[in-house]
C-alpha cells in the first residue's frame, strides 16, 4: 500500500443514514487513487487545519474513487461537522493516505462485530471475504435502523448479516456471540468504546491473535510507567533528547528540528509510528495489536513513552 499526499474533489455526495453521510471523493487531477485493502483508512485536513481519520468502506478494485461514511457529532471536536456542513459535491479538500491498521488476514472464517459508523471498514471486509470464497458472518448494532448506514449494501447479503438496532433488540448478545472460543475463526470489530471493552472481555480465552479491532478513539492506559524523564536517541538524526514528564515524545523531537509526520495526536491513527532500535516502550496508543506492541519494533511516539531510561528510535 503507498501512502500518498491526496489532492481530492466530492464527485457524489449520499445520506446513508440519519447523520450519517457517505461521500465519494476522485483524485482531483483525473489520476488513479493510491491502492488500498480493506481497514484502510485516510486522513482529511478539515476546516480548522487539523486532521481526522476515515475508514474507507468502497471497493480496493475501483481505484477511480474512495468513499468513506462520516457520522455528525455536535459534540466531537469539530471534524464531522465541518464535513456535513462543508463538503458539497465539486468541494475540494487534502488528506493522505491510505494507511493500514486494521488489516484483514487470511482465514477460513470471519466473525464481523459492528457498532454504529463502525461498519465502515467492516464493509471492504465483507466483500473481500466473499470474493476469498471464506466463511463469514456479521453482526451489526446501532442506537436504531435509521441511524445505521449502508443497510440498503448489507440486506443485499442476504441471512449472514444479523442487523440489531438497540432500540427494538436491545444489547447484542455479546455473550451468546462470542462464549465459544473457535480456532478457526478471526473476530474483526469496530464502534463504540463500550462495544469494544465488552468484544476484548469476552474474547480474552479465545486463541492469541483471534481478535483485531480498531477504534476511533483512544482507550483508557492509565498512567504511565515512568513518572520523571526519560532520553530518546534519534539514530538518523544523530542527537539525544530528553523527554520530560509533561511532554510527549513527538512534541520533544519536533521542537528539536525533526520532522515527523503525525495526524491525530492521541495514539489511534498510526501515522507517527516509529521503529524502536533499543529500549523499551510504555505502549500506550489504541494501535497496535498486543502482539506487536509485545515485539517492541516500533511505536506511536505521539502518546507513548518509555519503561527504561533510554529509548534510540529510528528517526
Amino acid at each position: 500500500m503507498t501512502e500518498a499526499d491526496l489532492n481530492l474533489v466530492v464527485v457524489e455526495r449520499l445520506d446513508a443514514a440519519e447523520d450519517v453521510v457517505s461521500l465519494t471523493l476522485a483524485d482531483a487531477s483525473g489520476d488513479p487513487l493510491p491502492s488500498w485493502e480493506p481497514g484502510a483508512h485516510i486522513d482529511i485536513t478539515v476546516g480548522d487545519g487539523t486532521t481526522r481519520q476515515y475508514s474507507l468502506c468502497g471497493s480496493p478494485d475501483d481505484r477511480s474513487v474512495y468513499r468513506i461514511g462520516v457520522l455528525n457529532e455536535p459534540a466531537g471536536r469539530g471534524g464531522s461537522v465541518w464535513v456535513h456542513d462543508a463538503l458539497k459535491v465539486g468541494a475540494a479538500l487534502s488528506g493522505r493516505g491510505p494507511r493500514n491498521h486494521f488489516p484483514l488476514h487470511q482465514s477460513p472464517r470471519y466473525l464481523f462485530v459492528a457498532g454504529g459508523i463502525g461498519i465502515t471498514p467492516i464493509l471492504a471486509m465483507i466483500g473481500a471475504v466473499q470474493k476469498a470464497g471464506a466463511e463469514w458472518t456479521l453482526v451489526y448494532g446501532g442506537r436504531r435502523s435509521a441511524s445505521m448506514a449502508f443497510l440498503d449494501e448489507i440486506s443485499d447479503i442476504g441471512s449472514r448479516a444479523t442487523i440489531w438496532p438497540q432500540d427494538t433488540h436491545g444489547l447484542i448478545d455479546l455473550p451468546g456471540l462470542l462464549s465459544e472460543p473457535r480456532d478457526d475463526t478471526l473476530v474483526y470489530c469496530c464502534g463504540p468504546e463500550p462495544l469494544l471493552v465488552a468484544v476484548e472481555k469476552l474474547c480474552a480465552p479465545w486463541p492469541s491473535g483471534a481478535l483485531h479491532l480498531e477504534r476511533f478513539s483512544p482507550k483508557d492506559v492509565g498512567a504511565p510507567v515512568r513518572s520523571d524523564s526519560f532520553e530518546v536517541v534519534l539514530t538518523d538524526s544523530g542527537v539525544t533528547l530528553t523527554v520530560p514528564p509533561d511532554r510527549t515524545i513527538l512534541e520533544v523531537v519536533e521542537a528539536a528540528g525533526v520532522n515527523v509526520l503525525s495526524s491525530c495526536g492521541e495514539g489511534t491513527c498510526g501515522t507517527c509510528e516509529t521503529g524502536v532500535v533499543d529500549g523499551e516502550p510504555d505502549h500506550r496508543d489504541s494501535v497496535l495489536t498486543p502482539e506487536e506492541q509485545a515485539d517492541n519494533s516500533c511505536m506511536m511516539i505521539c502518546v507513548s513513552r518509555s519503561v527504561s531510561p533510554r529509548l534510540v528510535l529510528e528517526l
